[in-house]
């Protein structure tokens, strides 16, 4: 294992009516979103990765080895160094916010589970609740808690399992930018398990999508979800995911021009500054494909590109065609009928109009 990728899992587990069987190399740092639908065996992997079930198999992280089935060698949960975050923050209600807190360092002795404490409470900004008891707390601010509580002990991995799951739209939108910037300061890898797609394309750094048990992909988020085999998997809402960086601003139209690669898109101006590295999705609905470059339309995004791929969509009428610009993919999602009637094919010259881009980070 490289200094690059710092968890090792190769897990065998069968149940009467499912099995798992994954073989994964992770990053060292960084968030690692397990992407699923229901059922497809998410929390599974994450309950064999804390030690809660017993599969047969290999769990190393870094130079340290907790499961070895063959070496006879299988870690408790108690002796793995991680942190657990649940979908409910599970405080204890008798307990002040600070004092559910120190309960989580009762493993830590000594002035390092202070420090790491503290920087816990600054992470996600928590400092001015806690005197408050967990009665009076938002269900976003009792899963900030949770997860510095698990961030106190030091852990050498973070587990987080749907922790927004049972919050409603406004408390999401209040976590969220919590989430976001965990995402950019970890210094630790963490596993975070999810079904939303806008939760992924927020927090990814890697990504690992399931099926049935079974490990469909796993990679960088924008190259796993510039793939058409998983687009098609995913359905309506598949697009990808690039990185780039605020150039420009319109003041009267209200817009802000973001470069990446070796293209640029207009999106609404949200206010940050210029050289503010931003995340923009764009799903394959949003994207047409023109043979000529059309300034005489309301699409304002044209970039131009050549044909990488064209496959099969879930309904026969459509397809998916994946367009690379540079080092970024993008993917389009059109009919059948304007793919014959414009005798589209693999490495031709295209252009790819864009209705819409959205700005997640």
């Amino acid at each position: 294992m490289s200094d690059a990728f710092g968890l090792e899992l190769k897990f065998a587990l069968q149940r009467s009516n499912f099995s798992l069987d994954v073989d994964l190399t992770l990053p060292a740092a960084g968030i690692t979103v397990i992407f699923g639908t229901s059922g497809c065996g998410k929390t599974t992997l994450l309950r064999c990765v804390a030690g809660l079930e017993r599969p047969k198999g290999v769990l190393r992280i870094s130079n340290s080895v907790w499961q070895d089935s063959s070496a006879g060698v299988f870690r408790p949960t108690w002796q793995r160094a991680l942190g657990y975050v649940f979908q409910e923050a599970s405080l204890f209600e008798h307990l002040s916010v600070a004092r559910n807190l120190e309960f989580g360092l009762s493993r830590i002795k000594g002035l390092a589970g202070k420090k790491a404490l503290d920087a816990a409470i600054e992470l996600l900004g928590i400092g001015h609740l806690l005197s408050r008891a967990p009665q009076g707390l938002s269900g976003g601010e009792r899963q900030r808690i949770a997860i510095a509580r698990a961030l106190a002990t030091e852990p050498k991995l973070l587990l987080l399992d749907e922790p927004m799951a049972s919050l409603d739209i406004a408390r999401k939108k209040e976590i969220i930018p919590w989430l976001e910037r965990l995402h950019r300061e970890l210094k630790i890898p963490a596993l975070y398990v999810t079904h939303s797609l806008d939760e992924l394309a927020r927090l990814a750094d890697h990504v690992v999508i399931l099926e049935q048990g079974r490990v469909t992909a796993s990679g960088g988020v924008a190259q796993t979800l510039s793939d058409a085999r998983i687009a098609q998997m995913i359905g309506d809402e598949a697009g990808i995911m690039t990185e780039g960086s605020v150039v420009d601003r319109h003041s009267t139209d209200h817009l802000a021009r973001i470069r990446f690669d070796r293209g640029e898109v207009w999106v609404k101006d949200e206010g940050q500054p210029i050289g503010h590295q931003v995340r923009i999705r764009i799903l394959a609905r949003d994207v047409s494909l023109s043979l000529a470059e059309d300034d005489q339309s309301t699409i304002q995004n044209r970039i131009r590109g050549v044909i990488q791929s064209i496959s099969d969509d879930r309904h026969p009428a459509q397809c998916l065609i994946s367009v690379r610009c540079g080092e970024t993919v993008f993917l389009a999602r059109v009919t059948r009928r304007a793919l014959n009637r414009l005798g589209l094919a693999v490495s031709q010259p295209i252009w790819c109009q864009i209705k819409s881009v959205a700005l997640v980070e």
